[in-house]
């Protein structure tokens, strides 16, 4: 599990059934899109997001929401997929865009500091560019990515 602020945190699908990890963490929400796991007093949305697709903007928006709100709360939150590589980056982005009102490419840059390995699919870019109406091409993210990896 990857801290990216104090109460944002960026994992994969193991993060999520560890729950002492969850505990020491304070997670108090989690945005989950490799499969719903529920525990007491943790709040939890499950959205059928697959990598390499195009998400519709009800589901996008919907998870933006769920962060935010939860943000606004005081909640530690929790943003994880199969591998914590591209569908929670992709998320994690659009919550520093939403609560710290970051560029893409900044956020994203923030993230890869925190967890290397960070890359959404040029397609989830291409579709969070689109929303936040962000013309930044995905050239510049892989540039980002191959120099924090060499």
């Amino acid at each position: 599990m990857h801290v990216i602020r104090p109460w944002l945190f960026l994992g994969k699908y193991r993060d999520i059934l560890n729950f002492p990890l969850l505990e020491s963490h304070k997670i108090g929400a989690m945005l989950q899109f490799a499969e719903q796991v529920e525990y007491p007093n943790i709040s939890t949305l499950y959205l059928p997001v697959e990598d390499g697709t195009v998400f519709a903007k009800e589901v996008f928006e919907q998870g933006i929401n769920f962060i935010t709100s939860n943000y606004r709360q005081g909640n530690n939150v929790l943003i994880s997929c199969g591998a914590g590589i591209s569908r929670s980056v992709t998320f994690t982005i659009a919550a520093l865009k939403e609560t710290e009102n970051l560029k893409l490419l900044d956020a994203y840059q923030i993230i890869l500091h925190a967890h290397p390995g960070a890359l959404p699919h040029p397609i989830l870019w291409k579709s969070l560019c689109a929303y936040y109406q962000e013309d930044t091409p995905y050239w510049l993210l892989l540039k980002k990515y191959n120099q924090t990896n060499s």
